[in-house]
């Protein structure tokens, strides 16, 4: 699989010992097709004992969380907390609380959190947390028994110097909050634990936007660099109904691009001239009704209620921003066939390595997630500055440092893929890029000891 026979090595141990954890080895899979060129001129890294250490997390805790429902009956839930690697600084990364939530999506996730936050020059180890537990179909009163009980087992384990949680997929600012009021209650201190904390609670402006908006600066830097051209004027397909999405359509709008498809977990719509962003948006909140209450006002609108039908559409950029695998091959097959010219990830590794390879090999310009979707863990960065020096930064200037970080981000990215000879494979960039900086530091760790 691998030229490198200590990739070979630890991929294969890691098979043995977790045979279960498909999206965890998809990950580890996925860098060390990236380690693998990137060897082949750094013998040094092939002969470090950190390329074993860098693969496992440096502690798992599991738990038990208990709380009584809205008719006294008691529930459990499963949680848990990857802290992967602390070489950088404190463990961050967000919470997901999803039914499908268990320790291999979680280490994938942790695994890419310790890369993505390295791309940001940020002082960020990764980390990533969560549990089985839904808030759908759950009153507030519910979800804030959840969460106490939730925080109370993680508190001791967490804390701005140790380990900042946020909020991921299933865990918004009303789950931060209730969390991190609890935590205060807990340590008698309103510190930096938490980011994405509501503004009264020290969090920082444009958090719920960041991720969006990062994702087209970062398209930005790419048309720019690639094309001397603009997003304005540009057919974009963005997926989920989330923030990220949302964001990104508005964000898209503001600088000139038109977009023309977007989905949920229901289906799509899609129109060549345009839909309507504000609608989208607010027919968004009834995620259950979404596609028919759009249709009402805009009956002529391209629809179906398969989601993944999406992308068979004519577009000129995708923004996959909704879930893992949701690009398979036929889908980056269909996009390419279609005029798509740029794909740039919003989720996590929502594209299949196949589609990804597809991509590059086709000359579809491609963004991964680890780069392109950093904007969220960015502010969140951020917002720790600003807990740690008790200051307050305005919309404005938070948007400014976000477009720097998402600029460095790509110029990093774009000038470790051209030493390569690849300057094209930002997925190759972003990769070797996020791993020296993080062997680097490890490596001095271990020459200190």
């Amino acid at each position: 699989m691998f030229k490198s026979n200590k990739l070979e090595k630890i991929y294969e141990n890691l098979l043995d010992k977790y045979p279960e954890e498909k999206e965890y080895l998809n990950a580890v899979k996925e860098l060390f097709e990236s380690l693998d060129i990137l060897l082949e001129q750094r013998k040094d890294i092939e002969n470090s004992p950190i390329l074993e250490k860098i693969v496992e997390p440096e502690r798992i805790v599991k738990f038990d969380v208990e709380w009584v429902d809205d008719n006294n009956v008691k529930q459990v839930n499963k949680g848990y907390r990857v802290q992967f690697n602390s070489a950088l600084g404190p463990y961050k990364g967000g919470l997901r609380f999803d039914p499908s939530v268990n320790l291999s999506i979680l280490k994938f996730l942790g695994f890419e959190q310790i890369f993505k936050n390295a791309l940001t020059g940020l002082s960020l180890g990764g980390g990533k947390g969560g549990s089985d537990f839904t808030s759908k179909g759950k009153s507030d009163s519910e979800i804030k028994k959840f969460c106490e009980a939730f925080v109370e087992k993680l508190s001791p384990y967490i804390g701005p110097k140790l380990d900042v949680p946020a909020g991921d997929l299933g865990c918004g600012g009303k789950e931060i909050e209730f969390m991190a009021l609890k935590n205060k209650e807990i340590t008698g201190k309103l510190d930096g634990t938490f980011t994405g904390k509501p503004i009264y609670l020290k969090g920082s402006q444009l958090r719920p936007e960041a991720t969006g908006y990062g994702l087209l600066y970062f398209v930005s830097n790419m048309l720019e660099t690639y094309k001397k051209d603009t997003i304005k004027n540009k057919k974009v397909i963005i997926s989920g109904a989330g923030n990220v999405s949302s964001f990104a359509m508005r964000k898209t709008k503001e600088l000139g691009g038109i977009v023309v498809g977007a989905s949920n977990s229901r289906g799509y719509i899609y129109d060549e001239n345009g839909i309507d962003i504000d609608y989208v948006i607010a027919c968004a909140e009834n995620r259950n009704n979404f596609i028919p209450k759009y249709l009402e006002k805009y009956p002529n609108t391209k629809t179906s209620n398969i989601s993944k039908e999406l992308w068979e559409n004519k577009c000129d950029i995708a923004l996959p921003c909704a879930t893992q695998n949701e690009i398979d091959i036929n889908s980056a097959k269909r996009l390419y066939e279609n005029g798509c010219f740029l794909v740039a990830e919003g989720a996590n590794m929502p594209c299949t390595l196949e589609a990804i390879d597809f991509f590059n090999g086709n000359g579809v310009l491609f963004a991964p997630g680890k780069a392109s979707n950093a904007g969220g863990v960015a502010v969140s960065g951020l917002e720790m500055q600003q807990n740690e020096i008790e200051t307050y930064w305005s919309k404005e200037e938070v948007d400014e440092k976000l477009k720097q970080i998402m600029k460095s981000i790509f110029e990093i990215s774009y000038e470790n893929a051209n030493k390569l000879g690849k300057p094209t494979d930002l997925k190759l960039g972003a990769n070797i890029a996020g791993f020296l900086r993080v062997y680097e530091q490890m490596e001095k760790i271990e020459n200190s000891k």
